[in-house]
C-alpha cells in the first residue's frame, strides 16, 4: 500500500525547522567533509540502504537523487524525500551505525559521498559548527519518522491489551518507530494474528524484514530489528557503564569525549525511572522544565556522538573480579556474552517496588502501571484513576496525569506529602481541582479478571480502619524502589543493609592497598554512581554530576593499573 504524500514533520517544526530537518550544504561545506567520506556511485534504480539491514552510513549527494521512502514489515510505504545534490540521507541511528528505518533508491545515477559511523563521528567532532548542522537535522529526522507512524516494526492485537502495551512502551521509551494495528478495525491483521495462534491479550510483531514474533520478550523483538547486536564484543573496554539513566549516561559522555573506549549497558530502555518522568521542573537551565524522556534522549544521541556503544537492552547476570589483578573485570551478559573491562561503573540504579497487594502481578501492564507516558496517559483519558505514592516521581506522574485523567485519587501512608516531595510538586498537587489527596491510605485488594484487566480497587483508611472500593481501570504505583545490586554478590562489592553499593571512605576494603576514591567501591576499579550507590542524593542533577566526577577518578585508576602491570 503506498500513499501519495510525503511523511509530515511535527506541526510544531514544519514551517520553521524544514530547512533544518533538511538542509542543503554549500560546495565549502562538502569539501570540508570530503576528507572524512569515500566516494560511492550509484546506478538508477540501485539500492543505497534497505529498511530493517544494516546502513552503511550516511551519503552526501554531489550528483543525481536519491528517493527515500519509509517501509515496514507489512510493505507500507510513505515517501519521505527526495535527496538531490548537497543533501544527506538517514537520521540519528547513523551515529551508531543502527539499520536504515527508510529505503533509499537511486532516481538516476548517483555520485555520493559516504561516511561510515566512525567517519560521521570524527567529522561531528573535528567540525563543530558543521557537525551542528548535522546532528541537528538527523536529530529532527527521528522525531518527525516517530510522529509519522509509518516506519519499525508492526504490532498487532488489541491495542489496549498487555502483549502490545508493553511492547509499545519498550519501543517507545527507547524511542524507536512503530506503529500498531487493532485486530477488531482491520482484517488483515486479525486474519495474520489469528494465523500465528495468538491468544486475544498477546501481540504479534512483524520487524522490518517481514518476520514475525509471537508475543515476543522485549529482547527477542530488539534483536529481531536490529536495535541490538549479537557480537561476542572481545575487545578490553576501557569502562563498561551498567545502567543507562541519568548518571550511566553522564558517565558515558564525559568518558567517551575524553577518548575512553566506553560501553554502555541497560536492561530495559535508556533513561531509568527519569526517563519515565512526565516533566522535571527542578533541574538546572530548564526554567520551563523537560520531560525525563527528552532529557535522556538528548544525553543518549550525545554519548553516540562521542563514540560510546550502547547494549541495550542487554542484562548483566555477574560480575567476576578474579581478574582484577591483572587489570581486567569481567561481566556475563544473560545471553552468555562475557565482556572485558579495565573499570566497571555501577550504574544500574533500583528497580519498581512492588507493594504487599494480592495479585498484583495479575494486573501488571493490564492496569497496573510503575511510569506515566502518554502512552498510559491517553488509555486514561477522561477517567478516575489511583496513585499510589508521596515523593517526587508521584508527585510528577500526579500533575501529569491530571491533565488527561477526570479524577486521581493520590494515596499517602503517611499524614502528608510534605516528608518526601519538592515544594513545588505539593503546591502544584494543591492546586489541581481534580487530584484528591488522601493520607493514611494504603492500597489493599484490586479486583478483576483475565479477560478484561483490572476492574475496581479497594483501599483502606489506617486512620479509621474503613474500606472503599472504587470501580478504577488503572492504577498508578509509585512506591520506591529497591537498589539492582544482585549481579555484584559474587565479586566481594560491599553493600549497605538496603543493598546499596558503598564508596569512599564507607567502603570495607580489606586486604586492598589503596583507599577508595570518593565514588569507588570496595573492588578496586568498580565505581557506584547515582541512586544505586549509598549516600547519594536521589535527584536527576546528583545524578549526573556523579556520573562526571567518576571519570576523574576512572583516569586515576586507568593510570594506576597502567603503572602497576608495566613491565
Amino acid at each position: 500500500m503506498e500513499t501519495s504524500r510525503p511523511i509530515d514533520l511535527p506541526p510544531a517544526v514544519d514551517a520553521s525547522r524544514r530547512d533544518q530537518t533538511f538542509p542543503t550544504l554549500s560546495a565549502a561545506e562538502i569539501a570540508r567533509i570530503q576528507r572524512f567520506g569515500t566516494l560511492a556511485q550509484f546506478k538508477t534504480g540501485e539500492r543505497l540502504y534497505v529498511a530493517g539491514q544494516s546502513s552503511p552510513g550516511l551519503f552526501v549527494v554531489l550528483r543525481g537523487a536519491v528517493s527515500a521512502t519509509l517501509r515496514d514489515g507489512m510493505g507500507h510505504r510513505v515517501p519521505i524525500t527526495r535527496h538531490g545534490p548537497g543533501q544527506f540521507t538517514g537520521e540519528v541511528g547513523q551515529l551508531s551505525g543502527a539499520p536504515a528505518l527508510a529505503d533509499g533508491v537511486a532516481e538516476e545515477e548517483v555520485e555520493a559521498l559516504l561516511l561510515r559511523a566512525d567517519q560521521l563521528r570524527a567529522l561531528i567532532i573535528a567540525e563543530a559548527d558543521l557537525g551542528e548542522r548535522l546532528v541537528r537535522a538527523l536529530i529532527l529526522r527521528r522525531v518527525a519518522i516517530l510522529q509519522s507512524a509509518a516506519a519499525g516494526p508492526v504490532l498487532i492485537g488489541h491495542p489496549r491489551s498487555a502483549g502490545v502495551l508493553r511492547l509499545q512502551s519498550f519501543l517507545d521509551r527507547n524511542g524507536y518507530p512503530n506503529h500498531v494495528l487493532d485486530i477488531e478495525s482491520d482484517a488483515d491483521a486479525a486474519a495474520l494474528h489469528q494465523q500465528y495462534g495468538a491468544a486475544p491479550g498477546e501481540a504479534l510483531a512483524v520487524c522490518p524484514d517481514g518476520s514475525v514474533l509471537r508475543n515476543p520478550t522485549e529482547g527477542e523483538l530488539a534483536r529481531c530489528i536490529g536495535m541490538v547486536d549479537t557480537v561476542a564484543h572481545d575487545e578490553l573496554f576501557d569502562v563498561v557503564v551498567v545502567g543507562a539513566g541519568p548518571a550511566g549516561l553522564a558517565t558515558a559522555v564525559y568518558a567517551a569525549s575524553e577518548g575512553l573506549q566506553v560501553l554502555v549497558l541497560d536492561r530495559r530502555a535508556f533513561g531509568g525511572q527519569a526517563g519515565a518522568s512526565a516533566r522535571i521542573e527542578n533541574y538546572l537551565g530548564f526554567p520551563t522544565g523537560i520531560s525525563g524522556q527528552a532529557l535522556a534522549g538528548r544525553a543518549y544521541v550525545q554519548a553516540q556522538k562521542f563514540g560510546a556503544q550502547m547494549l541495550i537492552p542487554a542484562q548483566v547476570q555477574s560480575l567476576d573480579c578474579s581478574r582484577r589483578p591483572a587489570g581486567e573485570l569481567q561481566l556475563t551478559l544473560a545471553d552468555g556474552r562475557r565482556l572485558r573491562a579495565r573499570t566497571v561503573v555501577v550504574a544500574s540504579g533500583a528497580r519498581y517496588r512492588r507493594p504487599e497487594v494480592p495479585r498484583l502481578a495479575e494486573f501488571e501492564g493490564r492496569g497496573i502501571w510503575y511510569w506515566a507516558s502518554a502512552l498510559e496517559a491517553k488509555m486514561c483519558s477522561r477517567t478516575e484513576v489511583a496513585l499510589v505514592g508521596g515523593g517526587n516521581s508521584a508527585g510528577q506522574a500526579a500533575v501529569f496525569l491530571s491533565q488527561h485523567a477526570a479524577k486521581i485519587h493520590m494515596l499517602v501512608r503517611g499524614p502528608s506529602l510534605a516528608a518526601s516531595m519538592s515544594r513545588y510538586l505539593i503546591d502544584r498537587i494543591a492546586a489541581a481541582p481534580n487530584i484528591e489527596l488522601k493520607p493514611h491510605t494504603e492500597l489493599t485488594r484490586l479486583h478483576g479478571d483475565a479477560a478484561e484487566g483490572l476492574s475496581g480497587v479497594t483501599w483502606r483508611d489506617r486512620l479509621q480502619g474503613t474500606e472503599q472500593d472504587a470501580p478504577l481501570r488503572n492504577v498508578f504505583l509509585f512506591v520506591g524502589a529497591d537498589p539492582e545490586t544482585d549481579w555484584l554478590r559474587g565479586c566481594g562489592v560491599t553493600i549497605d543493609p538496603q543493598g546499596f553499593v558503598l564508596t569512599g571512605d564507607k567502603a570495607d576494603a580489606p586486604g586492598q592497598d589503596h583507599a577508595p576514591a570518593p565514588l569507588e567501591a570496595s573492588v578496586p576499579g568498580v565505581f557506584a554512581v547515582g541512586d544505586v550507590r549509598s549516600g547519594s542524593v536521589k535527584r536527576v542533577g546528583g545524578a549526573i554530576g556523579e556520573g562526571a566526577a567518576a571519570v576523574a577518578m576512572i583516569h586515576q585508576r586507568l593510570a594506576a593499573t597502567q603503572t602497576s602491570t608495566a613491565p
